[in-house]
């Protein structure tokens, strides 16, 4: 296997179609159209079924790179838009790409695959048939990323799909019954379905054991490394793992925590520490300057408390839980990195602990 490179570009946008900066990043040289393998964008929609801003960004950025490598070779690459820039999160783009390199390899060295799923038949969304189907997509995203192990991986990004009223009825046309016909319900089952899948490939789970009634019910089930977002703009899965594996080099290092609850800093503190990153406090320039991208889960406690005292954020009826937890949560990760272009996604059922979440950081070694 040739050695291999991860880069990663952080790029602000303007709006959800504001591809502007990866058009320059090209047009300079700085990135190579060819060599991308996966976008991730936040975009400043409301994250819920009828977010179209995800799919506004995807167009966008597929448009930008069909020009330059042909429409074929533009939808190879996994393009993983998370709606919901509530608070004072900023909307960016995360560019991933892997070049070749040569010289030693480094088994510290960040490593990514990629994996994509056959369409998902919309009865089979919140099943155990999409729990089978993303963990052989985890799978096949290892190998392609020389990742020999589950405990080499430290985050998994999972983009799913949702139920429409089209896609229901299509279901109800062959005879079929889909889990929900609620499509905000719909969102939150593909990521807990999504999300068990990961957690069968990594081995957190007793998959003979899982049986549909858990799925999006029993949170002792979880993922430490999990992270799924569902949306409109597909019928399958785009699966990117990130670890270290075989056959890598490069300055970009990877670590993960887990937040036990929406205020726990402390532990993604300790993932800041493990890279370098040692702050008392906020991070200082010097040192935030080598953090190149945070992404963590956010998610609103089932139970309607945090650290013992009564929240609301499951009683709004004008605001989604989703997005108040994205909000809260980027809100002291940002107070913990110095700024706020940070990937924080809502809804992490079976992602981390009851009302936590997993949390991945990317940073440049010294």
């Amino acid at each position: 296997m040739p050695l291999r490179e991860a880069r990663l570009h952080r790029i602000g946008a303007a709006a959800p179609d504001d591809v502007s900066g990866l058009a320059a990043g090209i047009a300079a040289g700085e990135i190579r159209p060819d060599r991308i393998i996966a976008i991730f964008g936040k975009t400043e929609g409301n994250g819920l079924v009828n977010d179209f801003s995800r799919g506004f960004a995807v167009r966008a950025l597929a448009d930008l790179l069909a020009r330059h490598l042909g429409p074929e070779a533009a939808a190879q690459i996994c393009l993983v838009m998370s709606g919901g820039t509530e608070g004072g999160l900023s909307p960016h783009f995360l560019v991933f790409e892997v070049r070749d390199a040569s010289g030693e390899a480094d088994p510290a060295a960040l490593a990514i695959g990629r994996a994509r799923t056959p369409d998902l038949p919309p009865e089979a969304l919140g099943r155990l048939a999409q729990v089978d189907q993303v963990a052989a997509g985890v799978a096949a995203a290892m190998r392609d990323a020389g990742i020999d192990g589950p405990a080499a991986v430290h985050f998994v990004q999972v983009k799913c799909p949702l139920l429409t009223a089209a896609r229901v009825q299509e279901a109800a046309r062959r005879g079929a019954a889909t889990a929900t016909r609620d499509t905000l319900k719909s969102m939150s089952l593909s990521r807990a379905a999504a999300s068990l899948g990961i957690a069968t490939a990594l081995e957190e789970t007793d998959r003979p054991a899982l049986r549909d009634a858990a799925i999006g019910a029993d949170w002792s089930l979880h993922s430490a490394r999990a992270s799924a977002s569902a949306g409109i703009e597909l019928a399958g899965h785009e699966i990117v793992v990130l670890g270290r594996g075989r056959g890598w080099t490069g300055p970009l290092r990877i670590d993960h925590a887990v937040m036990q609850d929406a205020l726990d800093i402390e532990s993604v503190r300790a993932a800041l520490a493990r890279l370098d990153l040692a702050s008392p406090g906020q991070l200082p320039p010097p040192l935030r300057d080598r953090l190149v991208t945070l992404l963590a889960k956010a998610e609103a406690a089932s139970d309607a408390r945090l650290r013992g005292f009564r929240h609301t954020m499951l009683d709004d009826s004008d605001l989604a839980a989703t997005r108040h937890a994205r909000a809260f949560v980027a809100g002291a990760l940002a107070s913990l990195v110095g700024h706020a272009q940070i990937y924080v996604s809502g809804g992490a059922e079976h992602q981390g602990p009851d009302g936590g979440g997993p949390v991945a950081i990317i940073a440049r070694a010294t």
